[in-house]
């Protein structure tokens, strides 16, 4: 999303890195173009120039007093700290307290309030530890219901719907009533897409709000609808008081103006942001890692957190001794990027890695795994056990097994056989140079 913010942010960086200081001239042309990146962006340009405002008067401020810093780096400290600023500045958590914590889900129509629902819901469930249930209150969305029924088997919590009963207001208290009695921690209502414009709708909404009384009240926008999204969410704030902004299709191809404007502009605080239709795909929003990503630096503590999350100590301590032994396999190989495609998709990830939303021309994606996979499973159960074994013969079934050509397959034993190696030496406390030495000509399997 944030691609093109990040390019023209940086070219305004590279054009002081010749500077020996910040002066009045070049921090002027560079707030000029930090300002024009903005509105590119689909940020307001009253936001974007109250922005560049105090970039420019936290420059001109410190410009005589921090020579030894670059002048470049200067100003993306500068930037950064005003962007976590505008976006926040901190992370602010969900409210699930009551018994049980009611949280209302509202939003426009084909924002995604259904799917996130099943997000936060597994979230609150799995990180959270909650007894959660989901109540179906969209009435008018045909399949809403089943939606959300197949999404609440998917992610293991339980449903509340009435299916003859067509008042959201109703069947929302109904749903009150019926999590207290089984003792949920967490009820979380679902309910259906409106529009501003429409009074009738935000009357019933605002309805729901006062019969059921939520912990929170969450209001999700479609971050790819840019400054309209903004907009929207103002005039919905406006009428039912929201407690907090998701904002989904984050992992769209648009400008990414919604992230950095919603909290000037609404004066509530972003709290989740959601990449792709996976359940998995939702995150707590944090204004800070999210700056570093704009300003390309990455978001390395995500993604710490997101491995962290699929570590499993047990078969760490299994891997490590077959790796000692030299002993690693298909298996143990196919098993290890289910780890890596439970993280996310591939780009999101690479994305959160310094550095590497740098290179541009670098195309890894998930179909990368899959063309490894259906290599993998073309083997029998004794050749993914013992790589060994994989003389012409058995290569060539494998390629027709899977569809590939025998210079491929070839290509990816080698491959595999060289990291084998290497994972071996380094279990064994070799040195950094003899790996380097070893260290194989890897290109991208495609």
């Amino acid at each position: 999303m944030f691609d093109t913010l990040s390019d023209k942010l940086e070219s305004a960086f590279k054009n002081l890195s010749g500077e020996g200081k910040l002066t009045e001239i070049n921090i002027a042309q560079s707030i000029k173009e930090i300002r024009r990146a903005l509105v590119a962006a689909d940020v307001n340009y009253k936001i974007a120039k109250e922005f560049t405002d105090k970039v420019k008067d936290q420059a001109l401020g410190i410009r005589n007093v921090l020579n030894a810093v670059r002048p470049g780096e200067l100003m993306v400290k500068i930037v950064m700290d005003e962007m976590i600023q505008l976006m926040g500045g901190q992370s602010v958590g969900i409210n699930t307290t009551g018994t049980p914590g009611v949280i209302l889900i509202a939003g426009l129509q084909g924002s995604g309030k259904t799917t996130f629902t099943g997000k936060l819901a597994k979230y609150l469930k799995e990180k959270k530890n909650q007894k959660v249930l989901v109540a179906a209150c969209d009435v008018y969305r045909p399949a809403a219901i089943e939606q959300l029924t197949v999404l609440s088997e998917q992610v293991g919590v339980d449903i509340y719907k009435e299916i003859d009963n067509k008042n959201p207001v109703e069947i929302s208290g109904n749903a009150v009533a019926y999590a207290k009695k089984n003792n949920y921690g967490v009820l979380i209502i679902d309910t259906a897409g409106r529009l501003s414009v429409d009074q009738e709708m935000m009357d019933e909404i605002a309805a729901i709000k006062d019969t059921i009384s939520p912990s929170e009240t969450l209001f999700v926008v479609d971050a790819m609808t840019g400054q309209d999204a903004v907009n929207t969410a103002a005039s919905f704030n406006d009428r039912i008081d929201y407690d907090g902004v998701v904002l989904t299709k984050l992992d769209g191809d648009t400008r990414g103006g919604a992230a950095l404007s919603v909290k000037y502009t609404v004066g509530k605080p972003i709290k989740f942001v959601s990449t792709g239709e996976k359940m998995d795909a939702l995150d707590v929003f944090h204004p800070d890692r999210m700056a570093q990503r704009i300003l390309g630096m990455g978001d390395i503590v995500s993604f710490v957190e997101k491995a962290q999350d699929q570590f499993d100590e047990k078969e760490a301590k299994r891997l490590e001794k077959k790796i000692k032994k030299n002993k690693f396999d298909f298996n143990d190989f196919l098993g290890q990027m289910a780890q890596i495609k439970k993280m996310g998709d591939i780009k999101s990830l690479m994305g959160m890695i310094p550095g590497m939303s740098k290179l541009k021309d670098v195309d890894i994606d998930d179909n990368s795994f899959d063309k490894v996979e259906s290599i993998i499973l073309s083997m029998t159960p004794k050749e993914r056990t013992n790589p060994e074994l994989l003389n012409m013969n058995r290569k060539k079934r494998i390629a027709k097994g899977c569809g590939r050509n025998i210079n491929e397959i070839n290509m990816f034993i080698k491959q595999f056989d060289q990291m084998r190696k290497m994972m071996h030496m380094m279990s064994k406390g070799k040195g950094m140079q003899q790996l380097m030495g070893n260290m194989p000509n890897m290109k991208g399997f495609h």
